[in-house]
């Protein structure tokens, strides 16, 4: 059902990218974004720097904190700093932006951060909640068999909720690269250069040159993230397999 679910998902975005590149060609509009293509070739690789840098560091941060937070210790304390993570989703990406703009003043710096902070609630939660799901009998005759603490998260505990894992980083992932083009605003460079210029100036042209891209790159890591779920996460554990 899930695998049949995620295929059909798949299928919408390729019939909505197919259409979109019909419109394009149809309505002459193609050569205006040929006339960018400089422009996008540059942009894309500070977007996807953007994207590769925040995105890592939200995973690097996100699932050690999301294991903290589901240890026996932080029962009482869990939801209480999950708060804390869902700053980030309860206040606008941009005011995010904006506020580490004044501290950080602006450019590279600015973006990353608030990048990575958009980024690290649905990795954090899909860690912790995924852990919290792992049947009790399985870390019971793990007990039961001597493996200690340590084992039973590496051994037991992580592979079974590595599929809700990948799930939140999928997400996060797909947020961080929609998100990317507000960079442009505090300097941060990306595709959002060609969006927000092409609206300034009624261009729909340049307008399209920036957007098309990023929701080519959206399409692109939500399809390889799938593919890392499908073969990464073990067959006994993993719905789509």
């Amino acid at each position: 059902m899930v695998r049949q679910a995620t295929g059909i998902g798949r299928n919408v975005q390729l019939l909505v990218m197919f259409g979109l590149g019909i419109w394009v060609c149809s309505s002459g509009l193609l050569g205006q974004i040929a006339d960018n293509w400089d422009d996008i070739v540059y942009l894309s690789k500070q977007h996807m720097v953007l994207v590769g840098a925040s995105g890592a560091a939200a995973i690097l941060l996100g699932i050690p904190a999301g294991i903290w937070l589901s240890r026996p210790a932080m029962e009482r304390y869990a939801e209480t700093v999950m708060q804390v993570f869902n700053i980030g989703t309860t206040i606008p990406t941009l005011a995010v932006i904006a506020l580490s703009m004044t501290i950080l003043g602006i450019g590279f710096a600015p973006a990353f951060f608030g990048l990575f902070v958009a980024s690290l609630l649905p990795i954090v939660r899909n860690t912790y909640t995924g852990l919290l799901a792992v049947p009790p009998h399985l870390k019971e005759a793990a007990t039961g068999m001597g493996m200690t603490p340590r084992q039973i998260l590496f051994r037991v505990e992580l592979p079974n909720a590595l599929y809700v894992i990948f799930s939140g980083v999928r997400t996060a992932l797909a947020i961080n690269v929609g998100t990317t083009p507000l960079a442009f605003l505090i300097g941060g460079g990306g595709l959002g250069e060609l969006i927000f210029t092409g609206i300034d100036l009624m261009d729909t042209g340049m307008l399209l040159a920036g957007a098309i891209p990023t929701a080519a790159l959206a399409v692109m890591v939500d399809f390889m993230m799938g593919q890392a779920q499908l073969r990464l996460v073990p067959k006994g554990v993993n719905p789509l397999r």
